[in-house]
């Protein structure tokens, strides 16, 4: 398994390194190994789960704390499908299809709370620019 420098996550990922650090600090991501000189030592799953938190933040405007809970989730998600392929029942698997689906939903549910907030914001400047049109118009003509 390939090894990064926080030099090259940081890169990779857009974040500074004291980002990163805060991140692992904070629990949000998950501590790095360490070289015997106490170097952190990344790997792509470390790259990858810095790309989900910076699209939580970036794209879905999660705060720190939503952005714990929806690593949280990622993480019981990734245990859960690591069980649900080890598991030859199908009664088995289906319960933990079952599991796998509530946290899904939770993602979800996090997700379209924040859509609908989104959507409910917009409503607010499409009425603040239909008033400030109608001004523009009534000056106008």
């Amino acid at each position: 398994m390939d090894k990064y420098k926080i030099d090259d996550v940081a890169k990779e990922s857009g974040l500074t390194k004291r980002t990163i650090r805060y991140y692992e600090e904070i629990g949000v991501l998950f501590p790095p190994e360490r070289s015997e000189g106490g170097m952190r030592l990344y790997t792509r799953k470390h790259i990858e789960r810095l790309s989900q938190i910076v699209n939580a933040r970036d794209v879905l405007g999660f705060s720190l704390m939503e952005i714990q809970d929806f690593v949280a989730i990622r993480e019981k998600l990734d245990e859960q499908k690591q069980v649900y392929w080890k598991t030859e029942a199908a009664e088995e698997k289906l319960s933990q299809l079952r599991e796998i689906k509530v946290m899904v939903d939770q993602q979800m549910d996090m997700v379209d709370q924040k859509i609908n907030k989104m959507i409910e914001f917009r409503k607010e400047i499409e009425h603040m620019q239909k008033r400030v049109n109608d001004g523009i118009s009534k000056m106008t003509t």
